[in-house]
């Protein structure tokens, strides 16, 4: 694969010149009114030309009479075929890495308290598209997203720089087989790149979790719920039930103000990470290893009661195409789940889908309340971590939904 073109001062008024000095995408009116609503993607379906140009190029983006309209990141395969990095000319590439990945350290040190584990880049939202890196204590774990980011040039940059930066004992790179497969990247297992250790623990809102950077989903934890977490131990009381508990973050806290706690994953391993997760806070849980459907199921119609009940499911939605699907799959949960809850009991729901809005899960969580002649007081309507950061113009940045409700009746 070819790197980008590395050069970069960037330049209050791009010159003619400098713009042509990068290889040229031009795109479609459609795309630049895209752009001008100050949105950073460009679709395939937009590009009217990029001939010659290299997978993961830096590129000047133009319209269609050739008007100049930014520096951006090329991918030669994904749908998302531009993501755009300035409305300037950039003609070095390396110090603009730099300076946002100080950036981003910079709002952390601001927003992120209680916590070793967080958010150190969030792709768009932190303008650096297709680049996630998470720190836990002192592992750093990275994923690269698009052709753009893979390539040498800018993954040294970016190695180098968190090293500088965060200092950690280790750097783990995570690979995600799909995205590698769309952005056709070649395979290669996720591993360490910098340094010997592997695991070290973590601590969000007082808890203690095992951490592992070459296991376990995502970039080996749900980083984006640490703030729902201590939410959910506020409200919580008496017997709790955590459906999706994958490594017990929500079952750790709710134990800080429950009398008993059970969690419920279909994952022996993450069972089994959240086992010791327990012993490690001195917590005393029941695990299920069960499908939790078939148990809400027969749960509820065995006349299993519960005072706060807890629903995180993965992405029920992962394209509008099987939206439909995951709103029926969502509403089946939280009717069960509201079956089963006492009068006076918590509800903690959650929905990871972007495809599903704000609006629309609040209107599955109404719907299925109506269904089983429930009344819902919502005591707190919340979002992922302020360390997954929500850009305003970019909706797709916001996609974590938790509302925190009080069941009558």
């Amino acid at each position: 694969m070819s790197a980008p073109h590395v050069s970069s001062k960037i330049n209050a008024m791009p010159s003619k010149s400098a713009a042509l000095s990068l290889p040229i995408v031009k795109i479609s009116r459609r795309g630049a009114k895209h752009l001008q609503d100050a949105h950073v993607w460009v679709y395939r379906s937009d590009i009217v030309s990029a001939d010659g140009v290299a997978p993961g190029a830096l590129v000047a983006i133009t319209d269609e009479r050739g008007k100049f309209l930014g520096t951006a990141l090329y991918s030669s395969s994904s749908q998302i075929a531009v993501r755009m990095l300035s409305s300037h000319v950039v003609d070095d590439l390396s110090r603009l890495l730099r300076d946002r990945i100080q950036g981003a350290i910079s709002y952390r040190e601001r927003v992120v308290s209680d916590t070793d584990a967080y958010r150190v880049i969030f792709s768009e939202a932190d303008f650096l598209p297709g680049l996630i890196v998470d720190r836990y204590n002192d592992l750093i774990s990275i994923q690269a997203l698009t052709q753009a980011i893979d390539v040498e040039p800018v993954r040294s940059v970016v190695i180098a720089e968190l090293s500088a930066r965060l200092k950690p004992v280790s750097i783990a790179e995570r690979i995600d087989p799909r995205i590698r497969e769309l952005e056709q990247l070649p395979a290669r297992p996720s591993g360490l790149i910098q340094g010997e250790k592997t695991s070290t623990v973590v601590t969000m809102n007082g808890a203690r979790f095992h951490y592992n950077a070459v296991e376990g989903q995502k970039t080996g934890s749900f980083l984006d719920q640490r703030e729902n977490y201590a939410a959910a131990a506020r409200f919580a009381r008496g017997e709790a039930l955590d459906v999706f508990c994958y490594q017990g973050g929500f079952a750790l806290h709710l134990a800080q103000s429950c009398s008993k706690v059970t969690g419920v994953d279909s994952s022996r391993p993450a069972l089994e990470v959240a086992d010791r997760n327990a012993a490690l806070n001195s917590r005393e849980i029941e695990w299920i290893e069960a499908n939790a459907f078939d148990l809400l199921r027969d749960y509820a119609d065995s006349g299993r009661r519960y005072d706060t009940i807890v629903l995180d499911p993965p992405a029920f939605a992962k394209s509008k195409s099987n939206l439909d699907t995951a709103l029926r799959g969502y509403k089946e949960l939280n009717l069960r789940a509201l079956k089963m809850l006492r009068p006076g009991g918590i509800l903690v729901t959650c929905c990871c889908s972007y495809h599903v809005s704000p609006a629309q899960y609040l209107e599955v969580v109404a719907n299925s309340a109506r269904d089983v002649h429930r009344n819902l007081r919502i005591v707190e309507n919340r979002g992922q971590a302020k360390d997954h950061p929500i850009l305003v113009n970019i909706p797709e940045t916001e996609y974590l939904k938790c509302i925190i409700a009080y069941v009558s009746n």
